[in-house]
């Protein structure tokens, strides 16, 4: 289990990290995620010892590890550029920190083809580094990882370096690894996507502060914040103002048009400001000028795009707003053409009421 209290990190007069409490509980997958300088690598280096906090604690297993050096910790650390030793095979990088703990040579070549099974490689230790592929290396970099058992393993964008769909191979290796395992994982990406596929629960990190914490479900279909909102996915935000509430649904005014949303998590007054957010797969688009739908803006198509199973729509509404429209591309037999008048509808259930961005407050 990881434990931060307080914990806060400055260089000079720059605030790298706020006052940050985070539970990290034993076997969870927990990522850090957020944009550059949102503090994410400052709080993982404090983690793993490579930094000191200018305040706070930091409990390992319940054990105060603020002051012990990284090798104190009994930590595991993946890299993006896998760290692996050239002149080394397979073997003799995996086995390399078990030399260093001294094993004897039985149980080394045990644990070694134990992690080389586990990464589903075991035909490649006498192989050198430079004769792997990307992906390759950095299942490597992850067996010599796993191969001491270490209670935490971190993980710092250990994928960044790959191409995208080896990326989504290993996410899918990775996670496999961690359901086998149960090793209480930490990983720091700016990758959305990796972070929803991979987390039990996600850290987003903004300023140097935490933004929302929960799971991947939540965080995408109920964002606390108009950051939230905008940074994981796709985000259609309408800036507008409570006109009536109800015990289950609140009113909108967005311009000219009024819409009516399910109650929000906060207290909401009549004539308060606030953003609508509606994601790209919740709006349908209605060619049909005469129906009527509750949740609907009509708009002119600027464009689509075809993105192998889906095709995403950019539609120009009055006042010169544009909004994003996702559909899978066999539901429309007919195509839209630039220019063509349209009608945006969603369920009010498929809306989410935010406070207004600290922008536009």
């Amino acid at each position: 289990m990881v434990e931060l209290k307080g914990v806060s990190k400055r260089f000079g007069d720059t605030v790298a990290l706020a006052t940050v409490d985070l539970r990290v509980q034993k076997g969870e997958f927990v990522t850090l995620l957020g944009p550059s300088g949102s503090g994410k690598t400052t709080l993982l280096n404090l983690i793993a010892g490579m930094a000191q906090p200018s305040s706070g604690q930091i409990f390992l297993d319940g054990r105060d590890a603020t002051a012990l050096a990284p090798s104190e910790r009994g930590l595991g650390m993946v890299f993006q550029n896998y760290a692996l030793m050239p002149h080394m095979t397979v073997f003799e990088n995996i086995a390399f920190p078990l030399r260093v703990r001294k094993l004897s040579s039985e149980e080394i070549e045990h644990k070694v083809n134990e992690a080389l099974a586990l990464i589903r490689l075991p035909q490649i230790g006498k192989r050198k580094p430079r004769e792997l592929s990307g992906g390759q290396q950095q299942r490597v970099s992850l067996a010599r990882c796993i191969v001491y058992n270490p209670s935490l393993i971190l993980l710092d964008e250990p994928l960044g370096a790959l191409d995208r769909k080896l990326r989504e191979q290993m996410q899918l290796e990775i996670k496999r690894i961690h359901a086998e395992l149960g090793i209480t994982m930490l990983n720091v990406t700016h990758d959305q996507d990796e972070a929803l596929t991979l987390s039990d629960r996600i850290v987003l990190m903004n300023g140097g502060q935490v933004e929302q914490e929960s799971s991947p479900e939540e965080l995408y279909f109920r964002p606390r914040t108009v950051f939230a909102a905008d940074f994981i996915g796709d985000a259609n935000l309408f800036d507008a103002v409570a006109t009536a509430t109800s015990s289950e649904s609140v009113s909108l005014r967005v311009g000219d048009a009024v819409f009516t949303a399910g109650m929000p998590a906060f207290k909401v007054s009549d004539g308060e400001r606030v953003t609508l957010l509606v994601r790209p797969e919740n709006i349908r688009l209605s060619t049909d000028s005469t129906a009527l739908e509750m949740n609907a803006v009509p708009g002119e198509v600027e464009n689509s795009i075809v993105l192998g199973g889906v095709v995403k729509h950019h539609i120009t509404l009055a006042g010169g707003k544009r909004a994003v429209v996702q559909e899978p591309n066999h539901i429309r037999r007919e195509s839209l053409h630039r220019g063509q008048a349209v009608k945006l509808c969603w369920n009010s259930v498929d809306s989410v009421v935010l406070p207004p961005s600290k922008a536009a407050a």
